[in-house]
């Protein structure tokens, strides 16, 4: 795969593209998702693993672990959204928005700076191009004390990257809902 000589889309570029292509859906608020080179992605579920997995190189013999979802708690009964209350571990965070990347585009997640500076990180695999669906990622709490995380909180930045013309993903994680 062979980056174009625009490497990084800008602020603009992404904002056309999920306006008129909806390159991105079911985000929360674009004003302040957009960042100059990508957008927020924002939590919509959390999981603790519950299983173990399994992975071979053909995938045939492939187990996803199974996890169980971490409920949201409010502080106060008057409080439009809840809380996840993270201990010290390992979990799996799904997006709110649903990523549709062409076969000319291709992306990376990072983490925000305000969740490392917390104790925690996530880490993400490749947006392949053609991949369409939610996000999944590992979410890691570092952080002895553990971390509070808002519903819809803005944890990863997703930026864009153009490529030549690929015949895109077709895995088993598309159009993961």
């Amino acid at each position: 795969m062979r980056i174009r000589e625009q490497k990084v889309l800008s602020k603009k570029e992404v904002r056309q593209l999920i306006e008129k292509e909806k390159l991105v859906e079911n985000y929360m608020n674009l004003d302040i998702q957009l960042t100059p080179n990508g957008i927020d992605l924002t939590v919509g579920k959390i999981f603790e693993f519950t299983s173990q997995g399994s992975l071979d190189f053909s995938n045939k013999e492939r187990v996803v672990p199974e996890g169980g979802e971490v409920l949201l708690q409010k502080r106060d009964p008057h409080d439009e959204r809840g809380w996840w209350h993270l201990a010290k571990g390992t979990y799996k965070a799904r997006t709110n928005e649903v990523v549709n990347l062409p076969n000319n585009i291709v992306a990376l997640a990072f983490s925000r700076t305000s969740l490392l500076r917390m104790g925690a990180f996530t880490q993400h695999g490749v947006w392949d191009a053609g991949f369409r669906g939610k996000g999944e990622f590992i979410l890691s709490v570092e952080n002895l004390y553990g971390i509070q995380l808002k519903e819809n909180v803005r944890i990863a930045q997703l930026v864009f990257f153009r490529i030549d013309e690929t015949e895109g993903y077709n895995g088993i994680y598309k159009n993961l809902k």
